[in-house]
């Protein structure tokens, strides 16, 4: 076995938990039952990585074992890396069946023309997701396999999720191979953004709590656990403590929401004053950048207006996220229109 293949093996070994890496070999499925019975689980990961690299010497692994283990390990934690989605589109015509293996001759087929040192793997799951691993090189170095990238295709939908590891030069080759393989006609980025692969598959496939019309809200009291009849609640903040509770549960629901760790939001805008005074000599937009960030940025906005921190309903801007299906939004001045009127296109 290949020295760089061992060491690669070995790295994959130390990322997973020493708690859960004999289930994640056990999913590899490249080691035996019986190769997996003499390991010694109970050692540090470092001489358990070190067991695993000389059993699959013995079974001579190549990079193909390698890059699908580390499938596997990315499959388990994908939050440890940045996604972004992408939407491909049709030009109407009836959508084909979708065949596998046809998918991975045209997608390998496309890149491999394109640039002949990668390599590239897939393993598919039972949520119809193709996961894909590419390892770039260049015409004059060989593939690096500890910077790859990560494409997750849910087949029968126009939704690609891309690893950020991707680099802007061979963005362009992995979008025409997915386009090629998936026979759509063209691919654009939606500016949504997330560690959290799954949050982003709920928004984009509609899965989080949407059924609003079946909302039957139970009496504030009873929500806080306080008594109906504990008078040192007056009516007034009463009806107002239902009103911030109502627009909240329209604008969010009940359910859990999608974790998202950002929104951003580009502003431009033209500084206006009165030709005489010659306050600003360019006539330049000023640019700027607001970023809210947190752990879980929905709930977190969720949260404000019933603990007091903001008036409901909260700004458009921020609510809209997950209907428009983007946390990055560029605002600028509607053409025509006075001043401080703004579009978020």
């Amino acid at each position: 076995m290949d020295e760089t293949i061992a060491e690669y093996i070995r790295r994959t070994v130390l990322r997973i938990p020493r708690d859960e890496i004999k289930s994640v070999l056990q999913k590899w499925g490249f080691l035996s039952e019986a190769q997996l019975q003499t390991i010694n689980f109970h050692q540090t990961k470092d001489n358990i990585s070190q067991e695993v690299v000389h059993l699959c010497e013995e079974n001579s692994a190549d990079i193909k074992q390698a890059a699908v283990l580390d499938i596997i390990y990315n499959h388990i934690y994908p939050n440890k890396r940045v996604w972004s989605v992408y939407q491909m589109q049709k030009t109407g015509e009836e959508p084909e069946i979708f065949d596998l293996q046809s998918f991975k001759k045209r997608f390998k087929r496309r890149l491999l023309s394109a640039l002949e040192n990668v390599t590239i793997n897939f393993r598919e799951y039972e949520d119809n997701a193709i996961w894909i691993r590419i390892a770039w090189g260049t015409p004059y170095t060989k593939p690096n396999q500890y910077k790859p990238s990560y494409v997750v295709y849910h087949s029968q939908t126009p939704y690609v999720f891309v690893s950020a590891s991707v680099l802007k030069s061979n963005m362009p080759l992995l979008c025409q191979a997915l386009v090629v393989a998936s026979s759509y006609h063209g691919i654009q980025e939606m500016e949504l953004r997330s560690h959290s692969l799954n949050s982003l598959k709920d928004i984009v496939f509609k899965r989080y709590n949407q059924n609003f019309q079946t909302y039957c809200p139970r009496p504030l009291q009873e929500r806080n656990g306080e008594p109906e009849s504990d008078l040192r609640i007056i009516q007034e903040n009463r009806s107002e403590k239902e009103r911030i509770q109502r627009v909240t549960w329209e604008i969010f629901g009940d359910g859990p929401q999608p974790q998202l760790e950002f929104a951003q939001y580009k502003l431009e805008t033209m500084f206006k004053s009165d030709p005489k005074m010659e306050v600003l000599d360019k006539k330049e937009p000023f640019r700027c950048l607001v970023k809210f960030s947190s752990p879980h940025l929905l709930e977190s906005l969720r949260s404000l207006a019933p603990a007091g921190l903001a008036d409901a309903p909260l700004s458009p801007l921020l609510t809209c996220i997950t209907q428009k299906a983007r946390n990055n939004f560029k605002i600028k001045e509607k053409k025509g229109f006075f001043p401080g009127s703004f579009v978020s296109p």
